[in-house]
C-alpha cells in the first residue's frame, strides 16, 4: 500500500522545482518586456502564443493531461503579460489620457439637466445632491440630457442607472458608451411611492390610476386590492401632473410625495410600494475628464472577441492587481449578432498603479475599452 506522507513529500520536491523554474521563466519574460519597451513591440502576440500552446501540447505524453497543460501554460503566459504591462505602465509608455483631478464636485453656479418633470425621482435626486436652489431644466429623454451636457447647455446631468428591484436602466448604459461624457459622482434615492389624487378624492370613487410601468410593478400588491384601470405614463411625476390637469376625482396617480407637493395633490395613501428597500442609483455626468481626487469606484465598458475565454482573461487583470470587482453587466452590440459590450465597476482610483495596470492590460487585449468615470 502506498504511503500518503511519502507521496506528499515527493510532490513537495516537484513543487519547489516548479516554483524555481517559474521564477526563472519570469526573469526571462522581464528581459522580453524590456526589449519590447525599447522596440515598441506590442506585449500580446496572439500567433506566438498559439504556436507556443501547440508546441507544449505536443510534448505531453499522457493524452489525459493535454487540456490541463494547455490551461496551465495559458495562465503562465497570461501572468507574463500582466508583468509586462506593469513594466510598460511604469515607464513613460502609459496609455492614460489627461484628466483633471478636483477636490470635490463643483455645485456652485452650475446648471443641471434631468429627464422628466418636476417631482420625478430624477428631479428628487438632483435636488438632494445639488440643493434645492440649483439652476436646472428638464428634458423629455435621457438622450436629450446627454446632448445638453455634451453641448455645454448643462454642466451636469442626473441619470438613473439601476434600481435595486428592477435592475439596470439599459438605455442609460448604452448612452454612457455612446457619448464622451463621464461619471463624476453617484447618489441614491429610496423609492417611496404614494397614491396621489385631487384634494378630497375618495378611494371608492376612483376608476383610473396613472403611473410609470415600473410604478405599477412596484405597487402590485397594493393595486391588487382594487379593480382600477392602469394607464402607463412616461414617468411617475408626469402621472401626477396629468391628474392635476384633468381635474377628474376618479383619477389618481402613483408617484412620490414630492410630486404631490409640486402639483398640489393630496397624499391618499403613504408608502404603497411592495418592498421597503427599493432604491434607485443615479449617476452625475459631465462632459470633461474630471474626477474627484479621493474617488474609489471605476466604471469601464469594453468589447471582447467572440472567442472562448476572452472575457475571463480580461477580467483577470482586475483580479491579478488585487482590485475588487463589484458589478458586471452585458449589453448587445447593435448590428453585430451575438456580440456584447461589458460594463464593469470595480474599486480603485485612477492614480493607483494597480488600477492603471489593470486598465492597461484590458486595453491591450480588448477589442475596445472606454473609461466611463472614476467617482
Amino acid at each position: 500500500m502506498l504511503d500518503l506522507g511519502e507521496i506528499r513529500d515527493k510532490i513537495d520536491v516537484i513543487d519547489r522545482q516548479l516554483v524555481a523554474l517559474f521564477e526563472e521563466r519570469m526573469k526571462l519574460c522581464k528581459d522580453v518586456a524590456e526589449y519590447k519597451i525599447e522596440t515598441g513591440k506590442k506585449v500580446l502576440d496572439p500567433e506566438r502564443e498559439k504556436a507556443k500552446l501547440a508546441a507544449v501540447r505536443a510534448m505531453v505524453v499522457n493524452p489525459e493531461n493535454v487540456h490541463a497543460i494547455d490551461d496551465l501554460f495559458s495562465q503562465i503566459m497570461a501572468n507574463s503579460r500582466k508583468m509586462q504591462y506593469r513594466l510598460l505602465e511604469e515607464t513613460t509608455q502609459t496609455l492614460r489620457e489627461p484628466y483633471e483631478a478636483v477636490d470635490e464636485v463643483n455645485k456652485d453656479g452650475v446648471t443641471v439637466v434631468y429627464q422628466g418633470v418636476p417631482g420625478a425621482y430624477s428631479y428628487i435626486a438632483m435636488q438632494r445632491y445639488f440643493g434645492k436652489d440649483v439652476k436646472n431644466f428638464a428634458v423629455p429623454a435621457w438622450r436629450d440630457a446627454m446632448e445638453a451636457v455634451k453641448n455645454g447647455s448643462a454642466d451636469y446631468a442626473v441619470l438613473p442607472i439601476e434600481n435595486s428591484t428592477t435592475g439596470i436602466v439599459a438605455g442609460v448604459y448604452d448612452l454612457l458608451q455612446e457619448y464622451n461624457n463621464y461619471i463624476i459622482a453617484e447618489t441614491y434615492v429610496k423609492v417611496e411611492h404614494a397614491l396621489l389624487g385631487l384634494p378630497g378624492t375618495k378611494l371608492d370613487d376612483v376608476k383610473t390610476v396613472y403611473s410609470h410601468p415600473q410604478g405599477f410593478m412596484q405597487c402590485e400588491h397594493f393595486l391588487s386590492q382594487y379593480g382600477w384601470e392602469q394607464i402607463s405614463q412616461a414617468n411617475t411625476a408626469g402621472s401626477a401632473k396629468r391628474v392635476l390637469e384633468e381635474k377628474d376625482p376618479t383619477q389618481v396617480a402613483i408617484a412620490s410625495e414630492e410630486a404631490a407637493s409640486v402639483y398640489g395633490l393630496e397624499v391618499l395613501k403613504h408608502s404603497i410600494n411592495d418592498l421597503d428597500n427599493n432604491t434607485t442609483r443615479f449617476v452625475i455626468v459631465t462632459n470633461t475628464r474630471r474626477f474627484v481626487k479621493n474617488a474609489q469606484k471605476m466604471s469601464i465598458v469594453f468589447e471582447t472577441k467572440n472567442e472562448a475565454g476572452t472575457l475571463y482573461n480580461l477580467l483577470s487583470h482586475i483580479v491579478y492587481n488585487g482590485l475588487d470587482m463589484n458589478k458586471i453587466e452585458s449589453r448587445p452590440i447593435e448590428g453585430r449578432e451575438w456580440e456584447f459590450r461589458f460594463f464593469v465597476d470595480f474599486e480603485g482610483n485612477i492614480d493607483d498603479a494597480r488600477v492603471m495596470n489593470a486598465l492597461r492590460g484590458i486595453e491591450e487585449e480588448a477589442v475596445a475599452i472606454k473609461l466611463l468615470g472614476n467617482y
